[in-house]
């Protein structure tokens, strides 16, 4: 794991190591005169337009980083559909003048962007990167944020990620959910022999590898709170069962020896205790494993069928899916067990729901009149919203600010078995970015992380 220092002001976080991270001095962010902000509240939002200028260094091999950095940052808020990064060519100032002068705003002005980023880099003696860059409200001339990192020089895509972070922040106000990873099963092969590996990537599909070799089916992974753990179902020697996935040592091991089949599991918030389902004599229902003990406690007793559980971000609650009222619906109960809520209604079954990091909305899968559907509804079941549908459409995940949801899509086959592949889309909560998710293979159950430590 990398280490990470956030030095910001007087005050200083410790988040892990390598890169270090400072406030620009003489850049304090002024929110007096800076007013520029995205309300993302609304409906369907106007992407901003926001000129994005290649980093500037000294040398040709760190101007060359600092294309790279502003490519990725420019890529990443492009991506959040939230703003409109302005060709270069339109550039009127260059990136190498703001090197060592001032932002000539009307320059800026002139070609429509409304806020600007800028940033040098410079290589150090003992070879690490010194990356800043500065943010820029161009109709209020205020600089709205400024900050120094140091950092090795491999870690210069994950510092372009933390810019972009700030980016998002800075003007929207929300967190943002770019330093984060996403853990997928990879899918190849033909459709009756599908070879399903566990894969990991950064939310913009760079860095991509396999944790699993293929050999051993593997279902919905699911990362613990801190990131660096992965709990999911394998068929090791034709058993399922629930392991742990260490993504640091590369160690996994499993979380008990069940008599049944175990399946979906989830970590708790606090990440000391897994949720699952278990199935024993044909019934399944919903235990939590305590993982510094292993104990297990048993939270349904009903002979419908009880999966999926997702705990709320308080961990006080869970929501789950169960046929017990003759049809597949959500239910939320407390977290210690007692008498679930049925919390969907209307025509259609409900399946995969999962709390939203904000604890403000419930994501799920809804099946009707032959239509896969994901949507949102809130935790008393009010004010369900269908975001996109397909032939199939499932198991949705949240990004870590609550904004954004991934899930994947399948095709149909025809009568030769041909097509059928599976792809990640994401969407975010207005229902009209919906986007793909670059991977090399067919990609199903995807998990988001939380923000990287």
């Amino acid at each position: 794991m990398t280490d990470l220092h956030l030095i910001h002001r007087r005050r200083i976080l410790q988040l892990g190591g390598g890169v270090a991270l400072a406030a620009l001095l003489g850049a304090e962010p002024r929110p007096a005169a800076a007013q520029l902000r995205i309300d993302i509240t609304r409906g369907r939002v106007e992407p901003l337009p926001i000129a994005i200028t290649p980093l500037q260094g000294a040398t040709a091999a760190e101007t060359q980083v600092g294309t790279d950095i502003g490519g990725v940052i420019s890529a990443n808020l492009e991506r959040s559909g939230l703003f409109r990064p302005l060709d270069p060519r339109a550039f009127i100032q260059t990136p190498q003048a703001l090197r060592t002068q001032p932002p000539r705003f009307a320059d800026w002005r002139a070609i429509n962007a409304q806020a600007l980023v800028h940033g040098n880099i410079e290589s150090q003696p003992d070879g690490r990167l010194k990356i800043e860059f500065r943010l820029w409200d161009v109709f209020g001339e205020a600089q709205m944020e400024g900050r120094v990192y140091t950092t090795a020089r491999q870690n210069w895509r994950r510092v372009a990620h933390i810019i972009s972070d700030a980016i998002y922040k800075r003007i929207t106000g929300e967190d943002g959910y770019f330093d984060t990873q996403i853990v997928y099963i990879s899918e190849s092969g033909p459709l009756q022999r599908r070879v399903k590996r566990l894969a990991i990537m950064d939310q913009d599909s760079a860095n991509h590898r396999f944790l699993t070799d293929g050999r051993a089916l593997v279902l919905t992974p699911r990362f613990s709170p801190t990131a660096r753990e992965i709990t999911y179902l394998s068929y090791i020697n034709n058993r399922p069962r629930v392991y742990l996935y260490n993504i640091d040592t590369g160690q996994q091991e499993t979380i008990g020896d069940f008599p049944g089949m175990t399946y979906a599991p989830r970590f708790s918030p606090d990440g000391n205790r897994v949720i699952m389902s278990m199935a024993q004599d044909g019934n399944s229902e919903l235990y939590t494993m305590d993982l510094r003990n292993r104990r297990t406690e048993r939270l349904t007793t009903h002979p419908a069928i009880d999966t999926s559980p997702s705990f709320s971000p308080d961990g006080r609650q869970i929501v789950f899916n169960s046929d017990r009222s003759g049809t597949q619906q959500l239910y939320v109960m407390a977290a210690a067990g007692g008498e679930p809520r049925r919390i969907s209604f209307g025509t259609g079954r409900f399946a995969t729901p999962v709390w939203s990091p904000r604890g403000d909305l419930i994501a799920f899968t809804k099946i009707t009149e032959g239509e896969f559907f994901i949507g949102v509804m809130r935790p008393d079941g009010s004010g369900e919203r269908l975001l996109t549908k397909g032939f199939l459409v499932e198991a949705p995940t949240w990004a870590p600010n609550g904004r954004v949801l991934m899930y994947f899509k399948q095709s149909p086959s025809n009568e030769r078995g041909q097509g059928g592949g599976s792809r990640l889309y994401s969407i975010d909560l207005t229902g009209y970015n919906e986007r793909e998710i670059a991977t090399p293979a067919d990609g199903s159950d995807p998990a988001w992380s939380a923000l990287l430590p």
